[in-house]
């Protein structure tokens, strides 16, 4: 049994190095400048450019048109991370609350539509997503970000099953105490979901604080790019003898995973709770 254990332990060790590695490998080379990562590439020891080189990225204005730094970018993101996150519980909630108390014709067909939805990538719907937002006129907007993509079917799949499993008692109850269907969704079914609200919350902000194909192609004002694609931008510098920052990619690559994994930190209690717990 202890050998067992062992093994148990060794192989989730492997698994933590093999994670942690290329984040360790990003923050090293971070640390060094600009010629020493071009001529000797991944940088396994820190060196002596920390400061100077996230400095540069968050206050130092770069880009094309020299106006844009890092703290916009990071703005930009937080708008696109807490705007998918914000609209797809909105919508989710809403969605699921029909299709489960009002049970109107075809319910479990439409719901099952939704879900189908899954199954098509963003790559699939990109160009007539696209040529709507561009007729509404939402490009380079943060509406034109946002609103296209914060219909989810995977959170109106988890609202579903757990609206699901309230007791009718309290529909019941509601009911003999006057409440009408907004006030039954406002004040008990908004408190219960508490937990999945916060699980839905990580898994959606996460989703839209990575997404680089949509900004890059709704996007071409520089003081709406987020840092995934700033990511790409600082590298965009071949001219003449100047080589691209690799390290200063590499620091806006670490900026650019800390707000998430402080969702996820902070979170990660009532993430768990709000997928597995049962009782209500």
């Amino acid at each position: 049994m202890k050998k067992i254990q062992i093994w148990d332990h060794v192989i989730l060790l492997a698994g933590v190095f093999f994670m942690v590695t290329p984040v360790v490998l990003t923050l090293m080379t971070s640390t060094h400048d600009a010629i020493t990562v071009y001529k000797e590439g991944v940088q396994f020891l820190p060196g002596g450019k920390f400061l100077e080189n996230y400095e540069t990225v968050l206050f130092q204005a770069g880009g094309f048109t020299k106006e844009v730094d890092g703290f916009v970018m990071l703005k930009n993101s937080m708008i696109l991370g807490f705007g998918f996150a914000i609209g797809k519980i909105i919508i989710s909630m809403l969605a699921a609350y029909a299709i489960v108390y009002f049970r109107f014709p075809m319910a479990s067909l439409c719901f099952w539509v939704i879900f189908a939805t899954l199954l098509l990538p963003l790559e699939v719907r990109i160009l007539p997503s696209y040529e709507i937002v561009q007729s509404l006129g939402m490009v380079n907007t943060y509406s034109g970000l946002i609103v296209p993509l914060i219909a989810s079917a995977t959170g109106t799949f988890f609202f579903r099953q757990f609206f699901m499993s309230v007791p009718e008692e309290l529909l019941e109850a509601a009911r003999i105490d006057g409440a009408g269907p907004w006030k039954f969704f406002k004040d008990i079914l908004v408190p219960l979901s508490q937990t999945m609200i916060a699980a839905i919350f990580i898994i959606m902000f996460v989703y839209g604080w990575n997404q680089y194909l949509w900004p890059t192609l709704i996007t071409t004002d520089e003081s709406l790019f987020t840092l995934v694609r700033g990511i790409k931008q600082i590298l965009q510098v071949w001219v003449g003898a100047q080589i691209p920052a690799f390290n200063e990619a590499m620091a806006l690559a670490i900026l650019a995973i800390v707000p998430p994994v402080l969702i996820v930190v902070v979170f990660q209690s009532w993430f768990v709770k709000g997928l597995v717990e049962s009782d209500k």
